[in-house]
């Protein structure tokens, strides 16, 4: 099958950025996550992106870089495999400028000759090791986890995600579900990551599942299908020109799939690890330099001490796997 990857990227010291970022009222607040430096601003590690693609994941059919119109100077725009996708080409006219992540990404089935299986990167997260196809997809669905974690909901982020159950518990029957797929909500492969699953058995309602943060496989139509469910909701979103946490999020047409079934069940942690960097960015270098992971997500934050330095480490750990320059590169 055809399998596209689609990656979104800023860069926040791009002057045309700044200043329609400002004629927007938006201001730089690290107090505020949602508008925090740490959302926007540009690692300098795209194109160890770039090389871990062509390295460790040669069947991407085609790789749909997506921004406001922006591109790093180094990046090979001749590349028969890349695909330049600006907000415009795919998002109405009427919600833009856009630096709400959310709202870009529940319009990603939009982007112009996308193909029906695709994979969603932000640009933290990383292949640094080998990546077959079967790691995404499995008899032409998507790998997945189906478990449940607790949720609080006391950030924006965590709001959004009790946004996305109540769309999925209005529309699917969870005691139905989880006996229809028995099998696949209680895979042997997800160990103690299932537990929930086991608690809440006697619970008549979804709560949030378990997402790591990483690379997500989807199929176009349950895009799709969501729209067609919970349109009016999604365009009412889409007013929100930043972060709110009345959005909606990825999360929603993950949950979606696997509640139709449209899933193979992978236990996704197994090779896949996120590292916040405020606290774990010696391990992060040490699971680089060592390919401890296929996908790893090197996730920023505002209140990081020695950024600089920080980052120069991370890039030379990725430098001692990666070091030729890919064909992405001029």
């Amino acid at each position: 099958m055809d399998i596209d990857l689609v990656i979104t990227w800023v860069d926040m010291d791009d002057p045309k950025w700044k200043e329609s970022f400002a004629k927007h009222s938006g201001v730089i607040n690290n107090m505020k996550n949602e508008v925090s430096e740490a959302r926007f601003r540009d690692h300098g590690l795209l194109k160890y992106w770039f090389r871990g693609v062509e390295k460790f994941a040669p069947w991407v059919r085609n790789i749909h870089f997506v921004t406001s119109g922006q591109k790093p100077e180094w990046l090979n725009t001749d590349h028969p495999k890349l695909k330049l996708v600006n907000h415009e080409d795919f998002i109405p006219g009427e919600f833009l400028p856009v630096f709400n992540s959310n709202l870009i990404e529940i319009y990603m089935h939009r982007i112009p000759n996308l193909t029906e299986h695709f994979v969603y990167f932000n640009d933290d997260f990383f292949i640094t090791n080998h990546l077959p196809v079967e790691r995404f997809f499995k008899n032409g669905l998507p790998q997945d986890i189906a478990t449940f974690r607790i949720n609080f909901g006391f950030s924006p982020w965590s709001k959004s995600l009790k946004n996305n159950i109540r769309i999925i518990n209005r529309r699917f029957d969870k005691k139905e579900i989880m006996k229809r797929d028995h099998e696949k909500w209680y895979n042997s492969t997800y160990g103690n990551k299932a537990r929930l699953n086991y608690l809440l058995s006697w619970y008549n309602k979804f709560v949030t599942l378990r997402t790591p943060h990483n690379a997500q496989p989807f199929l176009k139509k349950t895009f799709e299908e969501v729209w067609e469910y919970a349109g009016e909701e999604l365009r009412a979103m889409s007013t929100h020109r930043f972060r709110s946490s009345e959005d909606y999020t990825p999360e929603l047409f993950k949950t979606w799939q696997i509640c139709q079934s449209n899933f193979e069940p992978y236990n996704t942690y197994r090779d896949t690890k996120m590292f916040p960097l405020l606290i774990r960015a010696k391990k992060s270098m040490t699971a680089i330099r060592q390919q401890s992971y296929k996908l790893i997500c090197i996730n920023d934050n505002e209140h990081m001490r020695n950024y600089n330095q920080t980052m120069q480490e991370i890039e030379d750990a990725f430098q001692s796997i990666m070091p030729e320059k890919s064909q992405f590169e001029l």
